[in-house]
């Protein structure tokens, strides 16, 4: 970057087991699957070679457990890098409907009268509508709408670029799905939600003089090849501190 800004690189987490298993996982929890571990490897492998000034993940362990394997090969990495965990970026909360298998829920959704697709990558007022027919489905109205959704994550970027803009710095955030691709949205003009943010891949924007440039979106071409990656779940990774 040749202005005083920012870097953000936003990394969705690695796949998991309830991804896999196609069951609603906003705020639960399920741990990475084995391709998920090593599409994260190879994600962070292709990015080795980026000095990582702070690292930001939600509070979920999907997306810790990413940040740790996304730095093991980093060339950076001396074992003391923190990574600060904040519940602002986590996912959608789904309520009642943690879990639950997605054919199951969206049947439960149309009952009171969403008639949408699945997930529907549209504009803002299609995901505004979606996210508060999840709370009116829901029987003990648990589940976020998208006033409560995007307010807690508009407050995490906030505090974030509030401590290092005009930094230079190269600041990891790693996160979940519609977060990230809502984040995109209201920060970069024309951007549109029908774009999917796959597992590991990495979203890059600049910040400077107040506006957001995108660099590059949903970019997988950095994944290194699987020879140059190797997991053992039970290694001993050399990120340990937390705050």
């Amino acid at each position: 970057m040749t202005k005083n800004g920012v870097t953000l690189y936003f990394m969705r987490h690695g796949q998991t087991y309830f991804n896999m298993l196609e069951r609603m996982q906003g705020w639960s929890d399920t741990p990475l699957t084995d391709k998920g571990r090593i599409d994260v490897l190879r994600s962070g492998y292709g990015l080795k070679d980026i000095k990582f000034d702070a690292v930001y993940t939600s509070d979920l362990r999907r997306t810790v457990e990413t940040a740790q394997l996304a730095l093991k090969y980093n060339d950076y990495n001396d074992g003391h890098q923190t990574i600060h965990m904040m519940p602002e970026f986590r996912e959608v909360f789904f309520g009642t409907f943690e879990g639950l298998f997605g054919k199951e829920v969206w049947h439960k959704v149309r009952e009171v009268g969403y008639e949408g697709k699945p997930f529907d990558r549209g504009s803002k007022d299609v995901v505004l509508k979606e996210l508060n027919a999840f709370k009116i489905a829901d029987e003990n109205h648990l589940a976020e709408n998208f006033n409560e959704f995007w307010s807690r994550v508009e407050r995490g970027l906030i505090t974030v670029l509030k401590r290092h803009r005009e930094t230079n710095q190269n600041i990891l955030i790693v996160s979940h799905g519609m977060t990230i691709r809502n984040i995109m949205h209201e920060l970069i003009p024309d951007f549109s939600l029908e774009t999917p943010i796959e597992n590991a891949a990495v979203t890059v924007t600049d910040y400077y003089d107040g506006k957001f440039h995108l660099k590059a979106l949903n970019q997988t071409s950095h994944f290194a090849d699987n020879a140059n990656v190797s997991d053992d779940p039970f290694d001993e990774l050399d990120i340990a501190m937390y705050q």
